[in-house]
């Protein structure tokens, strides 16, 4: 097999392999937040405020659809708006403290439930290159 066919080869495991992964993961998830509103609550969580633009934009969809998941987050007391002080025609969303309580409950009990995978069905060999080959696949992540 020459480099690039390697490449390919591996490029496509890890795709698949994330790909059950995160359906897998999806279809376990313990909330009543849709996987778009999760993907917002997490980014602000994570990130730190954002305005619907730069939220849309990283989502790759429009500011009109942002605002429908944004609209839907605030009705239910999951995220908060603030004036930004760069631009007082801006408003940049937070998660309130329910909705960062939520996305950290469901991300605790989706690392239970790997944890457990893991100690159940792993040997400790195993574990540790699954542990080592984290890093390396959320660094390929940031590239693409």
């Amino acid at each position: 097999m020459d480099d690039r066919e390697e490449l390919l080869t591996a490029a496509n495991a890890v795709r698949l392999a994330v790909g059950v992964l995160n359906r897998r993961l999806r279809d376990e998830w313990i909330s009543d937040v849709s996987p778009s509103e999760t993907a917002v609550l997490s980014r602000l969580d994570r990130g730190g405020p954002e305005t619907i633009a730069q939220l849309a934009r990283r989502q790759g969809i429009t500011p009109q659809a942002m605002g429908a998941t944004v609209a839907a987050l605030e009705a239910r007391g999951l995220l908060t708006r603030a004036p930004d002080p760069d631009d007082g025609r801006r408003a940049l969303l937070s998660p309130t403290q329910h909705g960062r309580e939520l996305i950290h409950d469901a991300r605790n009990a989706v690392t239970e439930r790997l944890a457990a995978a893991l100690a159940e069905h792993f040997e400790p060999d195993e574990i540790a290159l699954v542990r080592a080959a984290a890093p390396m696949i959320e660094r390929l992540a940031h590239l693409i």
